[in-house]
Formats: structure tokens, C-alpha cells, sequence
């Protein structure tokens, strides 16, 4: 039987990368190019699994016409899944995500960020395009010597970490669990939230959002820090205040800002509004500060990357209808002591 695959919001790097990976799997995928919304989830019938990104929202309506329609299988093309009512869903249909895609693309990209905002290269580069290579408003700092705070230390954390010791960098390290024996090698130290916003000249956040971490960047946090900090997120957007962030930019608590996300995002990222007026006043406010760098939701963008998230997420697709296995799958429960997965190996 040929598995039938509904694939939402395709892009055609989307389009590119699947059908090359494709051929080695033989689905049958039909691309999208809207979001996956209860306008749209009707063209779901007759297909065995959907495929979606991070701004395709399966609400509780959602869900209830994917499992009349007998979808049997919701694959993410991404890490996160707070796009999903995992609630609703427990016991209707798996659920599986990408855990990991290229933790050097999005470490080397908060490197881009670092840099870019410390040497002004984005201004640099409009200067000289329009005959001016006066540099005067373009002066950096040497990151040999520095502080770097890294909060969160997954891989995309330790590689961030391990990049900035290459700069002569002093790092600092927190996270919920930390990993001793790779700071001793690394010659990173963990050290209290606090002490690394009190010693940090750059904050760079690599955690996953949870309750615990839901605005950890925030009006306190910002007030401890060292005055003109650089905070980079290549994290998820609702880690940083960003009502906080830009109060902290304008009273020049905070020196600079690189973000490649935003709490607000779904609306806007990824998509073109370039002919259009921005009506979320709060990311147009954002993005009139010189000393503030946005790009898209790029950190993850290269090649492998691309190619890593076709793989796993075909290869999830054809462990569950052909061996009913269920490597990388989520549910509410996933993170608490009472989740099956713990014992079976799959959530229900």
C-alpha cells in the first residue's frame, strides 16, 4: 500500500528537499501551500498521515476532523510542537517531530548574529552601497576576553559554547540539569541564573520553552544584567519579554538584540510582507532600532539541515505504518513520570 501524505504550508525549498528524499521512500505526498487551518483541514480525507511546520495550528477542531477523516499519523517537520493540543490529541492520533536537524546551522547563525550586531556589518554593507565608507557609528568590541552566558546547554548550547571559547571567550553556563563532566572538558563553567546575567556581556538562549522558562528574559532579569548586554534568541520567541526587551533597549540597559524569533511570529515569519504595512505594533516598534538584528526563523536554513528534516521525518512516517514503531513521537505526557513511553516505547 502507497502511504498517502497531506503536506501543509510547502515551500519550495519544502518541495526541494522532500521529493529528492523521496525517492527513496515511494510516499505519495500532495503539497500545500496554505497552513493547515479548520477552513482547510478537509482536504486531509483520504490521507494516511499529514505533514506540518510550525505555524500549522492543530487545535481541538483540527484534531476532531483528522480523526474523522482517519488520519493516523500527524508528522512535524520541525523540534517544537507547541502548535499541537497535545491534550486534545492523546489517544486519536500519534504525533511525531524532528528532535534534531542541524545543531551547527542554528549555533553558527547565533555566531552570525553575535557578530554582525557587534561590527555593524548589515550598516556596513548599505554604507559602501551607496558610495559612504565613513565608518564613524560602526565601532565593536573584542570578544577575546569577554563573557558569554549560554542558557541551556542541548547540543545546539554546547556547540555555541564550544564556538565562543574559540574566540577566547570566557563562558558561562546554566541549565535545569547540568552536564559537569562537559564543562570540566570544555572549560565552561555552570554557574546560578543570576550570577551568569550579573557577568554576561552576551546572553545567548538555547532552551526549550516551558513554564519554567516562559519569559526567563523579563524586566527583573533584565535589571540584574550588566548594562549593555547583548541578548541573542535562536531559541523560541516567548523565552524573551519582548515589551521588557524594548524598554530595556531604550533606557540602554540592554546595548544591543539579536533575534531569529519572536513571540508572535506565526503571523508574520516565513511569509512575505514586504508590499504590506505590519500591524503588530510591538515587532514594528522592534524592528526601528539600530541596534536591534532580525532575521526570519533562518538559524536552522542550510542544505544538511534541510535534508536532515526530510530524512527523519520520512523515516518516522514509514517506522509507524510499517513497523508501528514510534521513535520520536510526543504526547502531554511525555515529560512526566506517568508517560507509557517509558515502558512500551510508544505514548498509547
Amino acid at each position: 500500500m502507497t502511504i498517502k501524505i497531506a503536506f501543509f504550508d510547502a515551500k519550495p525549498y519544502d518541495k526541494g528537499s522532500f521529493e529528492a528524499v523521496n525517492k527513496e521512500f515511494g510516499f505519495e505526498i500532495k503539497y500545500f501551500k496554505s497552513h493547515l487551518t479548520e477552513d482547510n483541514v478537509s482536504l486531509t480525507q483520504g490521507f494516511d498521515a499529514i505533514c506540518i511546520f510550525v505555524n500549522d495550528m492543530v487545535t481541538k477542531t483540527i484534531i476532531e476532523t483528522l480523526s474523522r477523516n482517519n488520519v493516523k499519523l500527524i508528522a512535524l517537520r520541525c523540534a517544537g510542537y507547541n502548535n499541537v493540543d497535545l491534550k486534545a490529541i492523546w489517544q486519536k492520533i500519534h504525533v511525531v517531530r524532528v528532535p534534531a536537524y542541524s545543531p551547527y546551522a542554528v549555533a553558527e547563525h547565533t555566531l552570525a548574529l553575535i557578530l554582525g550586531l557587534n561590527r555593524k556589518t548589515h550598516k556596513a554593507y548599505h554604507r559602501t552601497r551607496d558610495g559612504n565608507f565613513a565608518i564613524n557609528g560602526l565601532l565593536g568590541f573584542d570578544l577575546n576576553g569577554k563573557t558569554a552566558g549560554i542558557i541551556g546547554t542541548g547540543k545546539i548550547g554546547k556547540i555555541t559554547a564550544g564556538i565562543l571559547r574559540g574566540f577566547g571567550m570566557r563562558v558561562l553556563l546554566y541549565d535545569k540539569f547540568p552536564d559537569e563532566k562537559y564543562a570540566a572538558a570544555s572549560g565552561c563553567t555552570y554557574v546560578p541564573l543570576e550570577e551568569l546575567y550579573k557577568e554576561s556581556d552576551i546572553i545567548s538562549l538555547h532552551c526549550p520553552l516551558t513554564p519554567e522558562t516562559h519569559y526567563i528574559i523579563n524586566e527583573v532579569s533584565i535589571n540584574t544584567m550588566k548594562k549593555g548586554v547583548m541578548i541573542i534568541n535562536t531559541g523560541r520567541g516567548k523565552l524573551i519579554d519582548t515589551k521588557a526587551l524594548i524598554q530595556g533597549l531604550k533606557s540602554g540597559q540592554i546595548g544591543s538584540a539579536g533575534l531569529d524569533v519572536y513571540e508572535e511570529e506565526s503571523e508574520y515569519f516565513f511569509e512575505d510582507f514586504s508590499n504590506s504595512v505590519i500591524e503588530d505594533d510591538v515587532l514594528a516598534r522592534l524592528l526601528t532600532f539600530p541596534n536591534v538584528l532580525v532575521t526570519a526563523h533562518q538559524a536552522f536554513f542550510t542544505e544538511e539541515a534541510l535534508r536532515n528534516i526530510a530524512e527523519t521525518t520520512l523515516t518516522n512516517i514509514k517506522l509507524f505504518f510499517e513497523k508501528n514503531e514510534l521513535p520520536n513521537e510526543i504526547c502531554y505526557k511525555c515529560d512526566a513520570a506517568a508517560c507509557p513511553r517509558k515502558k512500551t516505547g510508544k505514548c498509547f
